[in-house]
């Protein structure tokens, strides 16, 4: 999974437990403390704004009003001064422990950017639906992809298991043809790992050379009820030059989408609506996650729902 490859640079070296509690403590005290400023900027442009409004609405600045205007201006700017930096410093921490924590909070900050691969972005003329169905319907993968992931074969599911908005769903993959150019990203025959972690978030792992992975992160969100838009990020920890690796990603992507669309023009022209109703999924053991996407969200109206929250955001 993507957690899998950040745990690699947290792997430092630490000779007692209590050295590991007292680190996991500043990094937790961090996040606390970067959340709460965050939180804080949108409560202030939000008072600014409204005192502002309030104080325009006549078309007269009193000095009263000018006074709490500049003060809210004030304490904004201090506001976004005060970023938080390290919860613990030297004293706090003994030295060998107070080196982990930078090491590991510097690691924290760097692995993300170092990972990341490719960004894209489309907005698709299909419903949201589709691309919920298309991207956790493992079946997709022997037929849709056929010509790119040439004639890859699901042997069977390994590992299935659900969790509080979602699930994790393992699968074995064979490359049965010799000449398939896959081999060079990964093994004739992995396990791969495809998790639901929200309504809109979806991770592939793929399973790459001496313990390396490459993890494709699609976030789908509907703008309407024939449009969604469809956010593809890569990561990788191969230790191939960085641009060969990106010029291949984005190739790699673009022909899998370019695939997709035919088969995402005919579900948006059926009614798979009717699929998003429990009693008619498929049980098979390929649509596992599927049914448990329509056992937390397709039934009752959740799709609506979803729908309407999207739109909300």
């Amino acid at each position: 999974m993507f957690t899998n490859c950040l745990k690699k640079t947290e792997n430092l070296s630490i000779n007692q437990d209590s050295n590991v509690s007292n680190v996991d403590v500043a990094l937790f005290i961090d996040k606390i403390k970067s959340n709460i400023w965050v939180f804080g900027i949108p409560s202030w442009l939000f008072g600014i704004t409204d005192r502002s409004i309030a104080a325009f609405a006549d078309g007269y600045l009193s000095p009263l009003e000018i006074f709490q205007l500049f003060t809210a201006s004030f304490f904004f700017v201090s506001w976004l001064y005060l970023k938080p930096e390290e919860s613990f410093n030297s004293n706090d921490l003994a030295p060998s422990q107070y080196q982990e924590y930078l090491d590991r909070t510097q690691a924290n900050k760097l692995q993300l950017k170092k990972l990341h691969m490719i960004s894209q972005e489309y907005i698709l003329p299909f419903p949201y639906i589709c691309q919920i169905y298309h991207l956790l319907n493992l079946k997709h993968l022997e037929t849709v992809h056929r010509f790119s992931l040439n004639n890859l074969k699901i042997i069977n599911i390994s590992h299935f298991e659900t969790t509080n908005s979602g699930g994790i769903i393992k699968f074995k993959t064979i490359l049965d043809s010799p000449g398939n150019p896959l081999r060079i990203w990964r093994q004739p025959t992995v396990e791969v790992d495809l998790i639901l972690h929200t309504p809109y978030t979806i991770e592939l792992s793929i399973p790459v050379y001496n313990q390396k992975r490459i993890i494709v992160i699609f976030h789908a969100f509907p703008l309407n009820n024939s449009e969604h838009q469809l956010f593809i990020d890569i990561y990788s920890d191969l230790e191939w030059p960085k641009p060969l690796l990106q010029i291949i990603l984005h190739f790699a992507s673009c022909l899998t989408l370019f695939e997709d669309l035919p088969y995402l023009r005919a579900l948006g022209d059926k009614k798979i609506e009717r699929l998003f109703n429990l009693s008619r999924t498929s049980n098979h053991e390929t649509a596992l996650l599927f049914k448990r996407f329509v056992e937390l969200y397709g039934s009752s109206g959740e799709t609506t729902k979803l729908l309407e929250g999207s739109e909300d955001n």
